[in-house]
């Protein structure tokens, strides 16, 4: 069943904003530079209500990356990547914005979470070689096999799951795949917070859509994202787009 929104909900995190207290994290916190990004003023100022399922898309650089760090931090997980607790971390380059946040959490709520950072999960995946457990040799395998294990063996109970880019290691068939497992998740209790530059990820069915960019965070229709209408136009007619790309 999908958690419940509202004045009752069991979502993980309903909601965030600006702390107005000290900070409970044991990290040691980093810069400011995130309180020049349009969309963590807009957060810090309004605040963001969060629902079961939310993606956020985007140019590089206007804050997705920043924003989903900032609220798995928060939760207890590393800036890098990893389960609720989890202790990996090689360079700390995170802003202090998980420290200006307080995450509104839902009544008895569960709290498992797991963060899945495209750019760390090399580290990370050394990280759990050198604590062996249970898990594969993900250094063995490909780079998109070694996503869908992950996913597959670390996001299974009702929780909160922040992925940032994990289309970077996936084809096609391994989107629909990781699109299909985000769904059972929300359907089955579980909050997901998604920042992608794929319009296949990015229609993850009941999702808010919200687009980052210049003007902070705007709530966008699947259809009228820029991601789409800019993928659609290249694929209707990709010499257009490669006549200007490749000109001398």
């Amino acid at each position: 069943m999908v958690a419940r929104t509202g004045p009752w909900s069991t979502l993980p995190v309903r909601g965030v904003q600006r702390r107005t207290g000290v900070s409970g994290l044991d990290t040691e916190r980093g810069g400011d530079w995130h309180l020049s990004v349009p969309a963590v003023r807009q957060v810090l100022e309004q605040g963001w209500d969060l629902g079961s399922a939310t993606v956020l898309v985007g140019d590089n650089g206007a804050g997705k990356s920043t924003l989903v760090e900032g609220i798995a931090t928060a939760f207890g997980m590393a800036a890098e990547g990893g389960s609720t607790g989890s202790m990996h971390r090689t360079r700390p380059t995170e802003s202090g914005f998980a420290h200006d946040l307080q995450l509104v959490r839902g009544a008895g709520a569960p709290r498992r979470g797991f963060f899945l950072r495209a750019e760390t999960m090399h580290g990370f995946y050394t990280y759990l070689d050198e604590h062996p457990g249970y898990d594969p040799v993900f250094h063995e395998m490909s780079h998109g096999e070694s996503f869908l294990e992950l996913i597959g063996s670390r996001m299974m109970y009702p929780g909160l799951y922040v992925l940032d880019e994990p289309e970077s290691a996936l084809s096609f068939t391994g989107s629909l795949a990781l699109l299909r497992h985000l769904h059972d998740l929300v359907q089955h209790g579980s909050q997901v917070i998604l920042s992608t530059h794929s319009p296949l990820l990015a229609s993850l069915p009941g999702a808010t859509i919200l687009e980052v960019g210049e003007w902070g965070l705007r709530e966008c229709a699947w259809e009228d994202l820029d991601l789409v209408t800019s993928w659609r136009a290249f694929l209707d007619a990709p010499e257009r787009y490669l006549r200007h790309v490749l000109a001398d």
